[in-house]
């Protein structure tokens, strides 16, 4: 993989977020490079990460009411159908995600996609958290690695990150 030397996403945002919401976010002295992709994304395998609380139906629900907030995730079947998925969330009005789940989490969307061979294929699973988490560190501590660690097991190539 190439990796990027030097260059941010967004340069500045960290400094931006921290001046607008003082001691609400890790303050980042370093930050991870963009890496480019190594074949063409017909060929990539696709891995989606999202802060909507997203999970099966019948799963173990996140702990939404919790003061800190969740460190969970849950996996989603790339193959699932919306109507096989529901949203335990509480921190953002959900009327249109309920009445077409795609969108805040586009799995038809990226189904299509796939289908039509703009993207190589998908991870069996993607993966969902709810994003009320008050303890910046600990969430990227815990959490992001856990997530990091379960899309790297699946072999994407690249991912795919949302905010509800």
């Amino acid at each position: 993989m190439a990796i990027s030397k030097g260059k941010e996403l967004r340069p500045g945002l960290w400094e931006t977020v921290n001046e607008r919401y003082p001691g609400s976010m890790i303050t980042k002295t370093d930050f991870v490079p963009l890496v480019k992709l190594s074949k063409p994304l017909g060929e990539a395998r696709l891995a989606f990460i999202s802060t909507a609380g997203i999970q099966p139906k019948g799963t173990l629900p996140f702990d939404t009411v919790h003061p800190v907030g969740d460190y969970t995730f849950r996996r989603v079947p790339s193959d699932s159908k919306p109507a096989e998925l529901e949203i335990h969330q509480l921190k953002y009005p959900t009327f249109g995600a309920n009445r077409d789940l795609n969108v805040i989490f586009p799995i038809e969307r990226l189904q299509e996609l796939t289908n039509e061979r703009v993207i190589g294929s998908l991870t069996k699973n993607f993966y969902s958290f709810i994003g009320y988490n008050m303890d910046p560190e600990r969430l990227e501590r815990t959490l992001a690695e856990d997530i990091a660690d379960a899309v790297e097991a699946e072999n994407a190539d690249l991912a795919l990150l949302a905010p509800a």
